[in-house]
């Protein structure tokens, strides 16, 4: 068992919820991959998807920003509400969802441009800017917001691709933030870090939660506690508990869950 996370009463203060699903279901071709899962996330607020490899925590996150669409063989079944809105109505363009929701992947992937046109592209095409002055608040703003501004300012017309791994991946989280998100996903976004620039990414993660719904999927059970108020177990394709973090690592209600915590399971 680890030791308990530390919060205030603030961190689990009911706030509001930001996305609801109920009863989703997720295929590849037969495979059964995501079984009538229903989960309420929060705004203002980390939720942590852990559980062993496989277990349907990534396939789920996709499903929060219509990832999933990009795999022909891929179905999704079920209702997941953003604000109380159908992000799969047709009538929503996924583009635009995922300017709402966005998302930082596993391993670092700034666009083979400037640091500054990485964070530029998304409010560019989504025509958030008016003009270059627009542009460049934008761009300090969200590399700020990214952790990183103090680190780059001086050298916006280089590479971001010629940054470090732990400073790549800050980056794509500016990037992510800087179409104004409400929901912010992250696919294991320090699994390829060291643990001086996951200490830097978790401590973002900390102070991002104040403006957005953060969800993480993280295979580190550490990570979870250390920075996720709200805990999610998935195991074999179904979500076994949801909890408030410190109940989930201190008092499963599950067995699994507490085999998975214990390290007899995973």
């Amino acid at each position: 068992m680890y030791d308990a996370p530390h919060y205030t009463e603030r961190d689990v203060a009911q706030t509001d919820t930001k996305i609801s699903a109920k009863g989703v279901q997720v295929y590849y071709g037969d495979t059964h991959a995501i079984k009538d899962v229903d989960v309420e996330i929060a705004d203002k607020t980390v939720t942590a998807f852990i559980g062993p490899s496989g277990c349907g925590k990534s396939t789920f996150l996709r499903c929060l920003n219509r990832m999933n669409d990009t795999i022909d063989i891929c179905r999704v079944q079920g209702d997941i509400l953003l604000d109380g809105e159908d992000i799969y109505d047709r009538r929503v363009d996924p583009v635009q969802l995922r300017a709402k929701v966005g998302m930082v992947f596993q391993k670092p992937n700034p666009f083979p441009k400037s640091i500054y046109d990485n964070i530029a592209y998304g409010p560019r095409i989504h025509g958030l800017a008016k003009n270059k002055a627009d542009l460049d608040v934008i761009v300090e703003k969200s590399l700020r917001r990214g952790a990183i501004w103090d680190e780059v300012k001086d050298r916006l017309q280089a590479p971001g691709t010629g940054l470090s791994g732990g400073q790549q991946q800050r980056l794509c989280i500016a990037r992510a933030v800087a179409t104004e998100p409400e929901v912010l996903l992250m696919d294991e976004p320090c699994s390829a870090l060291d643990p001086i620039a996951t200490a830097q990414v978790e401590e973002l993660i900390d102070e991002l939660r104040r403006d957005y719904s953060v969800v993480i999927v993280t295979h580190s059970m550490q990570q979870a506690a250390r920075v996720s108020q709200k805990t999610a177990f998935f195991h074999l394709g179904n979500l076994v508990e949801y909890d408030d973090t410190s109940k989930i690592f201190t008092n499963p209600e599950d067995p699994r869950t507490e085999s998975y915590i214990t390290g007899r399971i995973g």
